[in-house]
């Protein structure tokens, strides 16, 4: 099958496209045509070497890890799946990514795309619809009622993060420049703060919890509008500075995404009755160009919702 690969760690210029052969599926596990998947920011910071000592793999590595298709081979043990189903999923962190026509997925992290939802929306969702889940449930503990500021809301994160802290009854501030402030009302947010022209940590207090895709400064500055000793940060960059967070008597706690069909689901749920949407900001054909591009896009870190790449029909 064709695959878009890098042969060795670098820039955008190492993307080529590749015939590779899978492995052979295993008893759990289903292959997946594809028919659209997404780039986020993962993809190109393992595709420049900064994850290799986490994931030590040999090259050719297929980078990408959402996906959306069919089901055209269930293994032995598949009970729940059967061929023909439309699905979407993120797949485990392995070598064989989802930039490529077909891709292997466990049972068990399965999704079924609703039938309003389109490929390409549904290729959008799985680890950005996660990491926000992750982040603002199972981490944050966010509660009904309570004050949640995500920053970057524009982003492919924050788009998921905005719907479901809303559906869950929390008050929801976030941050983005003002061309993006009607776009990230209709998503739900009651507050958003233009990052260009006010300082967020200048008029917000008693924050319960702040979801930082950012780091840096802006993580620094998050500490002092959280509420002190029940305030929560939940960060997908790191915690920079742990004392500032042990100062406050804030939880702190940086978190890296765990794959979970259920969780995907009960997003999936959630989008077929309207609640939850995908924004998908660009969509780029699958090819070693398209993935060039959407790279390209992906590294500005302005582009609005997600960057799919869709397959050939």
């Amino acid at each position: 099958m064709k695959a878009v690969v890098i042969n060795q760690y670098g820039s955008k210029d190492e993307l080529i496209e590749q015939d590779i052969t899978l492995p052979e599926l295993k008893e759990n596990q289903v292959l997946v045509k594809e028919h659209a998947t997404s780039v986020n920011p993962i993809d190109w910071k393992l595709r420049e070497g900064y994850l290799k000592q986490m994931f030590d793999w040999p090259f050719p590595i297929i980078l990408g890890w959402d996906v959306a298709g069919v089901i055209t081979e269930v293994g032995s043990g598949v009970t729940d799946w059967k061929v023909g189903d439309k699905v979407f999923a993120r797949p485990e962190t392995t070598r064989f990514g989802t930039y490529a026509e077909e891709t292997i997925v466990d049972d068990t992290l399965l999704a079924k795309i609703p039938e309003n939802v389109s490929f390409e929306e549904a290729a959008a969702v799985p680890l950005a619809g996660l990491t926000a889940l992750q982040a603002l449930f199972d981490h944050g503990k966010l509660q009904k009622g309570e004050k949640v500021l995500i920053h970057a809301g524009a982003g492919g994160v924050g788009t998921y993060a905005i719907q479901l802290a809303k559906q869950a009854g929390a008050y929801v501030i976030t941050t983005a420049s003002e061309k993006n402030h009607e776009l990230l009302k209709k998503l739900g947010a009651d507050e958003v703060i233009d990052y260009h022209t006010t300082n967020f940590a200048e008029v917000l207090t008693d924050i319960d919890v702040v979801f930082d895709t950012m780091g840096g400064d802006i993580q620094k500055s998050s500490f002092s509008v959280l509420k002190p000793n029940t305030g929560r940060l939940i960060s997908i960059v790191g915690i920079a500075d742990e004392e500032l967070a042990k100062e406050k008597n804030i939880k702190a706690e940086s978190i890296w995404l765990q794959t979970n069909g259920k969780q995907l689901q009960e997003i999936a749920d959630l989008m077929a009755s309207g609640k939850v949407i995908s924004v998908v900001g660009e969509v780029f054909p699958f090819s070693r160009q398209g993935v060039y591009d959407a790279h390209a896009l992906s590294e500005t870190h302005h582009a609005v919702g997600k960057i799919v790449i869709k397959m050939a029909d």
